[in-house]
C-alpha cells in the first residue's frame, strides 16, 4: 500500500504543530500535509473536497485530544455523523500528553486506529505507517 497522500495534524499548540511538520516532512511520508488548530478546523478540511484527478483527502489524521472550540471526542462524534459520501477513510490516531486511566479507557471505546502518547517521534510514525500502510521505512 502506498504512503499516506495527505496527512492531517490536529493541535492547538502551534508548536507541537510546527515540530511534528517538521519531522514529517523530513520523513517524507506524505505528498501534503495539513494543520488544523482545533476539531472544527479539522472537520472543515476532511469535508473540503477538491476536484481533479488527485483529491487531496487527509488520509491519517493525527489528532489532540484536548483543544479549544472543538476537542478531538467532539471531533469524533461529528465525524461519525457524517453522512458516508462526505467521510472517507481514514485512518485517526489520537495524541495525548495524558495517560490517564479513564481518558485511556476512553480512547479504547473510540472508532479510532489507536492512540500515541505525545510527541511524535520517528519510531512512533513509523508504527502507524506499518500497521495501516503496510508501509516499512527505508533504514
Amino acid at each position: 500500500m502506498p504512503l499516506p497522500s495527505c496527512i492531517l495534524l490536529v493541535d492547538d499548540d502551534q508548536t507541537t504543530n510546527y515540530l511534528n511538520r517538521l519531522l514529517l516532512k523530513r520523513l517524507a511520508v506524505a505528498d501534503e500535509l495539513l494543520v488544523a488548530q482545533n476539531g472544527l478546523e479539522a472537520m472543515d478540511a476532511l469535508q473540503a473536497r477538491r476536484p481533479g484527478p488527485k483529491p487531496s483527502e487527509p488520509v491519517l489524521v493525527f489528532l489532540d485530544v484536548k483543544m479549544p472550540v472543538m476537542d478531538g471526542f467532539e471531533f469524533l462524534q461529528a465525524y461519525e455523523h457524517l453522512p458516508a459520501a462526505n467521510k472517507p477513510e481514514t485512518v485517526i490516531v489520537m495524541l495525548t500528553t495524558s495517560l490517564h486511566p479513564q481518558d485511556v479507557e476512553r480512547m479504547q471505546q473510540l472508532k479510532i486506529a489507536g492512540f500515541l502518547n505525545k510527541p511524535l517521534t520517528k519510531e512512533k510514525i513509523d508504527d502507524v505507517l506499518l500497521q495501516h500502510f503496510q508501509y516499512v521505512p527505508a533504514e
